[in-house]
């Protein structure tokens, strides 16, 4: 199963990079990243990040490609069904989360992923938002966040308690699309020219470990770290935006 995983990681690189490589050739993007140039391959990483667009993942492959190690999401069961990647994703190991299961058929399959994420080096993705920006959901959420959606906090506080002692750290990853956030298709079309990531390393301390489920008071003070987390990321991402949008305006001045 180690040989099997290392081939397939080997091919997940592989794809990747022909990806980077289809990304630099065919569409003429300003890319604007901050943050990556402390990152090892040999570490294990809890990747953190706002979701607005298909395109976040190619986002994260092309920013992490051969600084950090090889990624893994939490996918949705129905993904499974997208055509050559849904195949691609199961043959890579990627764990898939049923929406109608219960909670704790979603903790057991966490549960065995982090055991397998334990062999190798690794880079957990976990979009906290839990589905991608829009102004439709922000509106009924009644979000306090001017760029994001609310933050669900099991997910990372559950992957933190399986593999604590083995992540190196949390890399809290915020996208920005001057432009606004586009479609995988107007992406292909070349509609998306410019694009700001920020990369911040964050430490694992002691007031990240505890039970989320059980621990009442444990999962309040988690919430609030994470509510701490978003709020400045909610600043770092209109700051990215209005950095676009002060230059636009010096420019017709």
């Amino acid at each position: 199963r180690k040989l099997c995983s290392k081939v397939m990681i080997g091919i997940g690189n592989i794809w990747i990079f022909f990806n980077n490589c289809n990304m630099r050739f065919t569409n003429k993007i300003h890319w604007d990243v901050d943050g990556t140039d402390g990152l090892k391959m040999n570490r294990w990483y809890l990747v953190v990040a706002n979701h607005q667009s298909w395109i976040d993942i190619l986002v994260l492959q092309k920013i992490l490609y051969r600084k950090a190690p090889f990624y893994k999401f939490f996918l949705k069961k129905e993904l499974f069904w997208v055509p050559f990647l849904g195949l691609a994703w199961w043959a890579l190991d990627y764990p898939f989360l049923e929406r109608s299961s219960s909670a704790q058929k979603d903790i057991e399959t966490t549960m065995r992923a982090c055991e397998k994420f334990k062999t190798f080096p690794v880079s957990i993705m976990n979009f906290v938002e839990g589905t991608r920006f829009t102004a439709e959901k922000h509106r009924r959420q009644r979000s306090p966040y001017s760029h994001l959606l609310k933050p669900k906090a099991g997910g990372i506080a559950f992957v933190l308690a399986a593999m604590g002692e083995q992540l190196d750290s949390i890399l809290d990853v915020t996208i920005a699309y001057p432009e606004g956030a586009e479609g995988f298709w107007a992406f292909l079309c070349g509609r998306v020219t410019e694009i700001k990531v920020r990369v911040e390393s964050l430490p694992i301390n002691e007031e990240l470990s505890g039970d989320y489920f059980k621990d009442r008071e444990f999962r309040k003070r988690f919430m609030s770290w994470l509510n701490v987390l978003w709020a400045e990321k909610d600043k770092r991402l209109a700051a990215l935006l209005n950095e676009e949008r002060s230059a636009l305006r010096r420019g017709k001045a």
